[in-house]
């Protein structure tokens, strides 16, 4: 349940609680006549003294506590009906036949099932009592059974508007959480879709020069460093398109990505991945592949790439056959390192998503 709709329960909680007490002070207890009434009618009091312990806290009465105290309010009620002699039953002074059912409701409203059925059996006691009484008339009949049907009834209603007023907080809440995480996804998705745009033209603007050189020939496409230049601009590109994707293991993506690339430029890449998938932020997947991406594209004909997921670092690693001539470290959430193996270079982007 929802924190609104637990706090109007717990409003609801104390309205009866406050109700029930008034109606003890005030209706009943200049009622009292003798002894086993006086004695019903501290027990009950003192049922109302516990349950306020929690009601006024905002807190459900403990099942524990609920059920001692509703066979303490029935025992109580019970002694209170079944000692008036008969003539006094049908008076003011039978108070604990309605005045019991208030007890129930404040103890049991949580549990609305067991709260009706103390209801009806609290209510069957004192009726029971009332017909144990010699009635000729039938309008005496009529008179016991039209009272005993009102006071359930009453009581029955006003736990099911509880119900229904709980239910109905509820609903509204969630539909209010709903409608906030739907404003939350639509700015984030405009957000994205902004970052997006923002990198896609500055990819553009990179690789536009390239294109114009290429297309009046101050470039030549035979040479080496125009033709990694070239790759590099196509792999940056195809990942930013696999970042935009929406898959399960996004980091997994955009370093296949970058792999299919590669061997459609004809290199053999191998590609081994161990762990389970990980969220990883957008901007760390970057800084993890930008790296992959320098180190495939100046490879000459094989490569061997492998992802490594731990439970609290994720690391992205590629041996090669070429040499990439970079020397610094990265920068940033993901360290990088880069070494020479003899004609072979290595390459490690790792980051802790664990700081210590």
């Amino acid at each position: 349940m929802n924190e609104t709709a637990d706090r109007v329960l717990g409003g609801c909680r104390i309205a009866v609680l406050l109700a029930t007490a008034a109606i003890q002070v005030g209706l009943s207890l200049a009622r009292l006549t003798d002894t086993p009434g006086r004695i019903a009618y501290a027990a009950l009091a003192g049922v109302l003294v516990v349950a306020a312990w929690w009601v006024l806290r905002w807190k459900p009465v403990p099942w524990p506590v609920a059920f001692t105290g509703a066979v303490v309010v029935l025992a109580a009620a019970t002694v209170a009906v079944w000692t008036l002699p008969p003539e006094r039953l049908f008076g003011d002074e039978n108070w604990a036949s309605g005045l019991a059912g208030w007890h129930l409701l404040v103890l049991l409203m949580d549990r609305p099932a067991i709260a009706m059925a103390a209801l009806v059996l609290q209510m069957t006691l004192a009726v029971v009592r009332q017909f144990g009484v010699e009635l000729t008339d039938r309008g005496e009949i009529g008179s016991v059974v039209i009272v005993a049907l009102s006071v359930l009834t009453f009581q029955a209603a006003t736990l099911a508007l509880i119900r229904v007023v709980n239910r109905r907080a509820g609903e509204a809440a969630e539909a209010s959480a709903e409608r906030d995480r739907q404003a939350h996804r639509k700015a984030l998705a405009e957000e994205r879709e902004a970052d997006q745009r923002n990198r896609f033209a500055g990819q553009l603007g990179a690789t536009l020069p390239l294109l114009a050189g290429l297309a009046d020939r101050t470039l030549d496409p035979r040479d080496d460093e125009v033709r990694r230049r070239c790759a590099l601009a196509a792999t940056q590109l195809r990942r930013l398109f696999a970042e935009n994707d929406d898959v399960p293991d996004p980091l997994l993506h955009e370093v296949s990505a970058c792999v299919d690339l590669a061997e459609r430029r004809g290199l053999t890449v191998t590609l081994a991945v161990s762990g389970e998938p990980a969220p990883v932020p957008t901007a760390v997947r970057r800084e993890l592949t930008g790296p992959l991406m320098t180190a495939l594209v100046t490879a000459r004909s094989h490569a061997r790439v492998s992802v490594l997921r731990t439970d609290d670092e994720i690391r992205v690693a590629v041996i090669t056959d070429g040499e990439t001539g970079v020397t610094a470290n990265g920068s940033g959430a993901v360290d990088v390192e880069w070494h020479a193996l003899g004609e072979r270079s290595w390459m490690e982007a790792k980051w802790r998503s664990r700081p210590n």
